[in-house]
């Protein structure tokens, strides 16, 4: 039931990754700001309506297409489920249930992109809150009426999917709306704008998903182990917080300021950005990676061996976590590079390099596969990651467009020094640890345990940091204060 709502939830959940997470913005984004600032507001706004009428009727066909062949769909994305019919049969009418997600969700990346190049960030961050909020309660509401391990809790969820889709999109229709910018549907046409937008989007969307279109490789590959969906997809819940928190919110932010700095010639300013989103993000990434790679089996253990997940389960997740861990930086490096090719307006230099990296993938994946799992394949997914990433940067490099400064030489090394310091201490608090995480101990002792070996680690990471001077509480409460 488990991996059945797993492929379920991860068809449309690709779609909200490649729009909702910046893939789609990359090349909305600097049209619209471009429109907003040379045109005026009226412009803008003619052109968010152009793209919007475009975009519903595409994903009105698409789903509708969708729903009539989704048997064959699922038998694409997992086609291992073929060998347990019921496990087939409950998958296909899942994801029939959760697919309007996926237009509700780009529908959504269109909001939030036009609030975003408002300098709007709020509401368009808040609203995946809606979605968890909404499965908690659908879960709620299953375990209620003792659904337990039954296929009907899947359908409660699923449910709950499609019912946070339409519930993210009104919020952000409501947002737009306040803001004075509301869509008013038109016949679509194909303008001249449209057409720049179609022909810098495709290559832009597959550039910055690159990263969920290799999980989903992942996922095809997987359906053929039994569980091995659900044991990626707990891990990939994993090493995705961290990359959510930073990755994604730095490179939703960084595209729309170094369109802004590139159209005023701001050339200083904008390797500045750059040199400090780098250094931001390996601040935040470094340790998690670290964290997650040294201590994946505590951390699996308290959050999820219960009921049916047993000791097996955890090893077997743990395994893939430790894996994805070693490609989180180059994840989030992803997410700071590409923004200096899409300002430009270059969306086909970043698809070629995600071409490349789904190769890497892809073959990987399919050779490791056979003698280590599930974890071969987060393996591929990780080295696939650190090539976009290598490709991305020196490219960048080469041309001029990222130059790197002195601060950012001096920091990422005591930042890298400071994340062993803090994995050495982690490893050894993590022995010491050991004997209070076993199921003997009720699950309070099992989370104040884990919280413990957290705040050991942070704290270890951040006197290190203090002391190798790759940063200080200074520093810090500087940068987040708000400039007027």
């Amino acid at each position: 039931i488990a991996d059945a709502f797993f492929v379920a939830f991860r068809f449309p959940n690709l779609f909200r990754r490649l729009f909702g997470e910046g893939a789609f913005n990359a090349a909305f984004i600097p049209l619209f700001a471009k429109e907003l600032e040379g045109d005026g507001k009226q412009s803008a706004k003619n052109f968010a309506n152009q793209v919007a009428s475009v975009l519903i009727t595409a994903l009105l066909i698409t789903t509708a297409l969708a729903e009539l062949t989704m048997p064959w769909l699922i038998y694409f994305i997992a086609p291992g489920f073929s060998e347990n019919p019921e496990k087939l049969d409950l998958a296909i009418f899942l994801t029939r249930i959760t697919f309007p997600y996926l237009a509700c969700m780009s529908l959504v990346a269109l909001l939030s992109g036009m609030l975003n190049a408002l300098d709007k960030f709020a509401a368009a961050a808040a609203v995946p809150i809606l979605l968890n909020v909404i499965l908690i309660a659908a879960m709620s509401i299953a375990a209620a009426l003792e659904l337990n391990q039954t296929a009907t809790a899947g359908i409660i969820l699923s449910w709950g999917v499609a019912i946070a889709g339409f519930a993210q999109l009104f919020l952000l229709l409501f947002c737009v709306t306040r803001q004075d910018f509301a869509l008013k549907l038109k016949r679509p046409r194909l303008t001249p704008q449209v057409k720049k937008f179609l022909w810098l989007s495709i290559p832009g969307i597959l550039a910055g998903g690159i990263t969920q279109i290799n999980i989903m490789i992942g996922t095809i590959i997987a359906s053929m182990q039994e569980s091995a969906v659900s044991f990626l997809y707990y891990a990939d819940r994993l090493y995705q917080l961290p990359l959510g928190i930073v990755g994604i919110a730095i490179g939703v932010v960084l595209l729309p300021e170094l369109s802004r700095k590139l159209r005023a010639n701001e050339m200083e300013a904008v390797h500045d950005a750059q040199n400090r989103s780098l250094e931001f993000s390996a601040l935040l990434t470094m340790p998690a990676a670290v964290a997650l790679f040294i201590i994946p089996e505590p951390i699996i253990k308290v959050l999820f061996e219960r009921g049916a997940f047993d000791a097996s389960a955890t090893t077997a997740t743990s395994a893939a976590l430790a894996a994805f861990a070693i490609g989180l930086p180059s994840f989030v490096l992803i997410k700071v590079f590409s923004p200096g090719f899409f300002a430009r307006e270059d969306t086909k230099t970043p698809m070629i390099f995600a071409g490349i990296s789904m190769i890497i993938n892809v073959s990987l994946s399919i050779l490791l596969f056979a003698q280590y799992k599930h974890v071969g394949i987060a393996i591929a997914t990780s080295v696939a990651g650190w090539a976009n990433a290598l490709l991305l940067g020196i490219l960048l490099y080469k041309r001029g467009h990222f130059i790197i400064d002195r601060v950012l030489v001096s920091k990422l090394p005591r930042i890298i020094l400071s994340s062993l310091i803090m994995g050495l201490v982690l490893y050894y608090a993590g022995h010491y640890a050991s004997p209070y995480l076993s199921l003997e101990y009720g699950i309070w002792v099992r989370f104040l345990t884990l919280f413990a070996l957290v705040s050991c680690g942070v704290l270890a990471y951040g006197l290190s940091a203090e002391i190798t001077g790759a940063t200080s509480l200074k520093s810090l409460k500087q940068s987040l204060r708000p400039k007027r």
